[in-house]
């Protein structure tokens, strides 16, 4: 199986790199976009990356763990790295290239994602073309403003992410902008959590969510279960 148009997925990362006023650096978080990347790479689909200012985005120092291999060889290929550190920008990128978007999470994604316009749109033009929507743990900022004709993508969906527990056991629930959770709850999207830091997908029609770090791998493999059980769009 090959790795033409129709199996090409947008990974999104994160511009933002410092963490509100604490200024600390953050960014997008490593697990979340390697973890992903190999269960699809695996599977034959193909990768692409985009960010809000494209070029090479911030990485959240904490996410890089020595005793991860998945992210210490996707970090050490070279394709792979120089994909990522040369992100598009979004007026770069055409999404009818695309069958799914995948929005990686990391915090600074609370900060640039909600906002962008030029992420909405991918996104929207993806899923009413029959592609996927995907984001998991701080990724899903990017869903709350995202409209599918008149009402919120998410409205009426099952979904999961980054949750009010999790921030607060980070000490992080007074710094983020909004907390996500509640967020998506004011779009109308029903929200279905795990015990804190565990593994959590949920797919709901052609969205794909996932909670936390632990979580990534296992939107990758929904992804790819939901373009290999439909027809190219």
């Amino acid at each position: 199986m090959g790795t033409g148009g129709d199996r090409l997925i947008l990974f999104v990362v994160t511009s933002h790199g410092r963490l509100g006023d604490l200024g600390k650096p953050t960014g997008f978080y490593v697990p979340e976009v390697t973890h992903p990347h190999r269960a699809l790479v695996n599977r034959d689909f193909a990768v692409e990356f985009a960010s809000p200012r494209g070029g090479k985005p911030p990485m959240d120092p904490g996410s890089i763990q020595s005793n991860d291999d998945v992210s210490r060889k996707f970090l050490a290929t070279e394709t792979w790295r120089e994909a990522l550190d040369n992100s598009m920008r979004p007026d770069q990128i055409d999404p009818g290239r695309y069958r799914a978007i995948f929005f990686a999470g990391g915090h600074g994604t609370m900060w640039d994602f909600p906002e962008d316009e030029g992420l909405r749109s991918i996104a929207t033009t993806i899923y009413t073309r029959g592609g996927v929507v995907a984001a998991v743990c701080h990724g899903p900022a990017a869903l709350i403003n995202i409209r599918i004709g008149d009402e919120f993508l998410v409205a009426g969906k099952t979904v999961t992410c980054f949750t009010n527990e999790e921030e607060t056991a980070v000490a992080l629930a007074d710094v983020v902008p909004f907390l996500l959770e509640d967020r998506l709850k004011e779009r109308g999207a029903t929200i279905i959590p795990a015990a804190p830091f565990q593994p959590q997908v949920v797919t709901s029609e052609r969205l794909v969510t996932g909670q936390n770090p632990a979580s990534a791998e296992g939107v990758g493999l929904a992804i790819a279960r939901l373009l290999d059980s439909s027809p190219a769009c």
